[in-house]
């Protein structure tokens, strides 16, 4: 099974290392992008990993403490060259998208963006788990 963690390989080893950007912020909401559009496009789960209403965004709390050690500071990890042969085809495809939509975009503006998305926004009070059937539902209205 796919895991969080896995999507956030995929993304670092998308992106040019050597001028990296991708916090564990950033990678956070790149990886509620991947799965919210995965979702709404196939209507499987990405990975299992829980999601959380956190202060700063949606967040998957298993790959926050997996990458809090590097900081604000760019997250780098050992990607198996293998990795992208467990996902689906359509699933890379979605990654790659999101990473060329999305990835342009700073972490605090990714960060913005989710403070005005309906998932977040309605459990951010309780920093309550976001249901997968909800971010099905709001991704839906974002396909064009």
């Amino acid at each position: 099974m796919v895991t969080a963690l896995d999507v956030a390989k995929v993304l670092v080893n998308y992106q040019n290392q050597e001028d990296s950007d991708l916090s564990n912020l950033k990678l956070q909401k790149l990886v509620w992008y991947c799965l919210g559009f995965c979702g709404a496009l196939t209507g499987k789960k990405l990975f299992d990993d829980e999601i959380k209403a956190w202060e700063h965004g949606p967040v998957v709390p298993t790959l926050y403490h997996e990458l809090k050690k590097f900081g604000r500071n760019p997250v780098e990890l050992d990607v198996n060259p293998d990795l992208e042969e467990k996902f689906e085809k359509e699933q890379l495809e979605v990654i790659y998208e999101v990473a060329e939509v999305f990835g342009k975009y700073s972490a605090w503006k990714l960060r913005n963006m989710t403070h005005e998305e309906a998932p977040w926004l309605n459990h951010e009070s309780t920093a309550g788990t976001i249901p997968f059937n909800e971010i099905v539902e709001y991704f839906k209205t974002r396909l064009n």
